[in-house]
């Protein structure tokens, strides 16, 4: 009864669906039999007028191209009372009264700022990124808006990239969760809802594997290895309903994205049938001309062609494609389909039921940086950070007793909030010191001392402060400021040293050769040893860093990224013992830049070095070792885990499965054979502090067809401990779970044999034999 009862409401939802299209369709096709050429290639141009600015071009003459019907879409610009007054000309001034889409980058939270994206992931908590998302959407459909920029999806494995920080990281099992939470976060079950915003999926695709880890560079790589690591937190964002794709700066097969055909139509709307709108980067498609693809008419029309539907900023579209139409260089079918798909972005979004539906001045002043929302950030960012070492129990801190507070960024509110925190206000945000006197009062006694500049580089400091003085310079000299630092430091039980990046040295065109700790702020911490007090690096950074020799000296090291708005008070909330940290990293440290890129699903080679070995003829270095500083899925707590030995109990059954390939493909198959194990194990809570544990499970294919990794994350369950108590933690895999990219670019499954891991990281694991049938 209750099957039947499901397949009905199915079906009731789909013919709802449909009736709902069959409306959408008529009444799109109406407006478009009204509409000029020009006018529809208007619907094609996204301008802005200023704010988000991420390239040199910015929109000219923008009140008077709305008048004339040549805009579609305003970014750069929020609050209900400015993007009402750009709607009005739009709804009020045009023939045909087609109202605009306003979009920004709301990358992290739109005013309340949460984690950097690097470090929700690291939360490996969908359900609280998902949260994040949603509040985020609440506030930026308050502030005006209907579509946010992101989730960037892009897998990195190369930390000198500076926009790791937007992403989530290297694996594509929990980059295609995360992918598919934040768009459901924000788009909710109908973007008709004036609370939610259409997400936009970036950047198609590859773009995290630019070369040399240098923003806007080459990337080549072979299919399967695209199709299997790449492409899967794309697709996973399409199939959880996104409603817009951005294409990517890089080439594809050597193909710019913006006008590669074979991606943005073959691969995305045919295979992974998806039908939202496609928008260009930020002057992607001007810039394919500097690939050498042609003059500006000429790549209008290629990405016209490819499948692009909205041009950011560069008017390529809006200058070019009228003459290249009466020219028959493209088809009036290619204009109507591109303006169609953004028209029916508007209708979903409910502007053409009403234009002005998430412009409200009350619900904006209510929703901005509530007070609700500011609780919420301050337990994501506690929930993000992570413990890469805790020496003696040195944390948490008692709250008696005196503290050292060192370092430039202990005192900073511009720095908390991270990079593109866009409509972010710094002067809103917690600072480390502020944070830890709201948490522990005068129980504590606090000698703060700057002790370093973030950077004495003045190249470093005149590159990464293009947006505003983040790096700020003290009129004192270094050792002044140095002698200070010591001497707090020689007063007190123990020194609290928060040191790293300024918010822009990671994030978009913040690509950096040396991924260590600047100078200034390294010869700070060699002088805090020297006192021999226990040292505790917070540590705020957008990327993994080179910290091997902050980990041979300083006692504690808690990784707190750029927590956002709350920053200060959840650092406090850690250091104190307030919440005991469980983030897990989703991106490994190297212990050298020499081992860059570095990753934890990597491949054997034919040589294969194992502790042991010789020092010649095998896959290693002669001056370091192979193994990163800090693993994949690596974080420490308060508190201990073991693990006990893994239970494997495998059944067989036959079942028929409608499975969804990668490459869109969808067949119904019948397995003789369906192989369903159970893994079973017991962990406990060892230690003296109730927590959080991240329980793992990876698995290896040791024999295919194709060569695999040595280990790939396939499964992962949160759980929460007290003291002293176990939980048997069980998992199910199936033969689903243990496929792989064939040379037909197919998701296939072959039966053999296979080792399955469990541990609280990809290193620390125990390990069973399963023999897949």
């Amino acid at each position: 009864m209750k099957k039947v009862l499901t397949i009905c409401i199915a079906l009731i939802i789909a013919g709802s669906i449909k009736a709902q299209d069959a409306k959408m369709d008529a009444f799109i096709s109406n407006l478009m039999s009204k509409m000029t050429v020009d006018e529809k290639i208007g619907q094609l141009n996204l301008v802005t007028p200023g704010g988000a600015v991420t390239g040199s071009v910015v929109s000219k003459d923008v009140d008077d191209k709305i008048r004339k019907g040549m805009v579609g879409g305003l970014f750069g610009i929020t609050g209900p009372d400015k993007v009402r007054q750009a709607q009005d000309i739009a709804v009020k001034n045009t023939r045909l009264h087609i109202p605009l889409i306003f979009g920004l980058d709301v990358i992290h939270g739109h005013r309340t700022i949460f984690p950097i994206p690097l470090g929700l992931s690291c939360s490996w908590d969908t359900l609280l990124i998902e949260r994040s998302a949603k509040i985020a959407a609440r506030e930026a459909s308050a502030d005006g808006l209907a579509w946010a920029f992101s989730p960037m999806v892009d897998i990195a494995r190369d930390p000198r990239w500076g926009r790791v920080s937007e992403g989530s990281g290297e694996d594509p099992y929990l980059g295609s969760l995360i992918a598919a939470a934040v768009v459901r976060g924000y788009q909710g079950k109908d973007l008709r809802n004036n609370e939610t915003v259409m997400a936009c999926v970036k950047h198609f695709a590859l773009y995290g594997a630019a070369e040399a880890g240098r923003e806007y560079n080459t990337v080549d790589m072979s299919r399967i290895k695209m199709y299997q690591y790449y492409l899967p937190p794309y697709k996973a964002a399409v199939d959880a309903g996104v409603g817009s794709v951005m294409s990517s700066f890089n080439e594809i097969d050597g193909i710019p994205a913006t006008g590669n055909r074979w991606l943005l139509t073959d691969l995305l709307r045919n295979q992974w049938k998806f039908n939202g709108m496609v928008v260009s980067d930020y002057t992607s498609l001007n810039e394919m001309e500097a690939h050498g693809m042609g003059d500006l008419a000429t790549i209008s029309a290629l990405a016209l062609h490819a499948g692009l539907d909205m041009d950011m900023v560069g008017e390529g579209f809006l200058s070019t494609l009228k003459k290249s139409f009466q020219e028959g260089k493209i088809t009036q079918k290619e204009i109507d389909q591109a303006c169609r798909r953004v028209l029916e972005a508007k209708y979903k979004l409910g502007l053409f039921t009403d234009p002005y539906n998430r412009m409200n001045t009350e619900r904006a002043v209510k929703e901005l940086l509530s007070g609700d929302n500011r609780k919420a950030a301050r337990e994501i960012a506690a929930h993000s950070f992570v413990l890469l070492k805790n020496n003696d129990q040195v944390l948490p801190l008692k709250k008696t007793g005196t503290i050292a507070l060192v370092g430039p960024l202990a005192d900073n509110h511009r720095n908390m909030l991270g990079t593109w925190s866009v409509s972010g206000d710094p002067s809103k945000s917690v600072s480390v010191l502020e944070g830890i006197k709201n948490v522990v009062g005068s129980d504590v006694n606090i000698l703060y001392a700057k002790g370093a500049n973030i950077s004495d580089d003045s190249f470093l400091i005149k590159r990464t402060n293009v947006f505003g003085a983040e790096i700020e310079a003290e009129s004192r000299t270094a050792q002044a400021m140095l002698d200070e630092a010591v001497t707090a430091a020689a007063k007190s039980d123990v020194v609290v040293a928060v040191l790293g990046e300024a918010a822009d040295m990671s994030g978009e065109s913040s690509s950096r050769g040396d991924i260590s700790i600047p100078e200034s702020q390294e010869n700070l911490l060699k002088a805090l040893v020297q006192t021999g007090k226990p040292i505790v690096l917070v540590l705020f950074n957008g990327r993994p860093l080179i910290l091997n020799w902050e980990n041979q000296h300083l006692s504690a090291i808690l990784d707190a990224w750029f927590g956002g708005t709350e920053a200060g008070n959840a650092i406090a909330d850690v250091l104190f013992g307030n919440y005991n940290p469980s983030g897990k990293l989703s991106m490994t440290f190297p212990l050298n830049q020499g081992q860059i890129p570095i990753y934890y699903n990597a491949k054997n080679t034919g040589r294969p070095f194992h502790a042991g070995d010789g020092p010649k003829f095998k896959s290693d270095y002669l001056d370091m070792p192979n193994e990163p500083l800090y693993p994949f899925g690596y974080g420490l707590s308060y508190t201990k885990f073991s693990y006990s030995p893994i239970s494997l109990n495998a059944a067989e059954n036959t079942a028929t499965s409608n499975m969804r390939l990668i490459n869109g493909d969808s067949k119904t198959t019948t397995y003789s054979r369906h192989q369903v194990t159970a893994v079973k194990l017991t962990v406990t809570n060892t230690g003296n502090y109730d927590g959080e544990e991240t329980v793992q499970l990876y698995i290896r294919d040791m024999v295919a067809s194709i060569t695999q990794p040595v280990m790939e994350l396939k499964k992962f369950q949160k759980i929460f401990l007290k003291k002293g108590e176990s939980k048997e933690v069980s998992f199910t895999l199936t033969t689903d779970d243990l496929k792989f990219v064939n040379s037909d670019l197919k998701w296939v499954y072959e039966p053999g044999a296979f080792k399955v891991f469990v541990g609280g990281n990809s290193r620390d694991v125990v390990e069973a034999d399963l023999l897949g049938k």
